[in-house]
């Protein structure tokens, strides 16, 4: 749930799936309970719920679960505030992170504490967000879909797709965020499926780092994907 999306790090990301999955359920369960709140437990008429669902099923979360969050959000008591921090992890690059809190105080607490922690620093709003642009990712295996490339990318451009690249063992394609939903669901309907399925913060530039700095920035990664209230962590370094 971090980062954008790179073959290498989606492999990566299967392979701890299942061990984290239990987590990342949780913390889909919060967003299902976030968007359902703002706007309503119908999909049809709430755009940012459309959005969390399809991140809900690239990640494989049983169409049961996703609704019976859904119905336990209409009547939950809980109340989850979404907050985006920013700051710069070694040598200087650009790391957002997404979260949503009960607390906080305390979320703030825990997110200062793993970048001091991992030799980062956090820094103050827009300090980072302007080297990067928001985005719709959708990542497909290509071995995943018999249907030939040329189909595949004229159907996702008629369907609003913004860019379609074809990598060595996966397709990723980019919409605009407003272009996301549709996109997204054009595709599942021709009966793909996808790796990764979300709106996320694409960077405009990579920093390249050393041994040493690659050792600090995964651990100041796998620290904040620890955290509860982390949803999403972004980044500008170039893996």
């Amino acid at each position: 749930m971090s980062g954008h999306s790179k073959w290498h790090n989606i492999q990566a990301k299967k392979g701890k799936a299942d061990a984290a999955k239990g987590k990342i359920f949780t913390k889909l369960g919060r967003e299902l309970l976030i968007a359902v709140k703002e706007g309503g437990p119908d999909p049809a008429g709430n755009s940012k719920l459309k959005a969390v669902i399809a991140k809900c099923k690239a990640a494989n979360m049983p169409n049961d679960t996703i609704n019976n969050s859904i119905k336990k959000a209409s009547t939950s008591n809980e109340n989850y505030e979404e907050i985006v921090y920013e700051g710069y992890g070694p040598n200087g690059v650009a790391v957002i992170v997404e979260a949503s809190t009960d607390n906080k105080n305390r979320t703030a607490a825990d997110v200062r504490h793993v970048f001091d922690k991992a030799g980062g620093n956090l820094g103050t709003t827009g300090c980072v967000s302007y080297m990067f642009n928001k985005k719709g990712v959708i990542v497909m295996e290509k071995a995943s879909t018999d249907m030939n490339e040329d189909d595949l990318m004229m159907l996702a451009l008629d369907s609003g797709a913004e860019d379609f690249i074809s990598e060595e063992e996966i397709y990723e394609i980019t919409t605009e965020p407003s272009d996301f939903t549709q996109v997204s669901e054009k595709l599942e309907e021709a009966g793909l499926e996808f790796l990764e399925a979300e709106v996320q913060m694409v960077p405009t530039t990579t920093v390249k780092l050393d041994d040493k700095g690659v050792e600090k920035m995964e651990r100041l990664i796998k620290r904040l994907e620890e955290l509860d209230d982390v949803a999403n962590i972004y980044h500008n370094w170039e893996e």
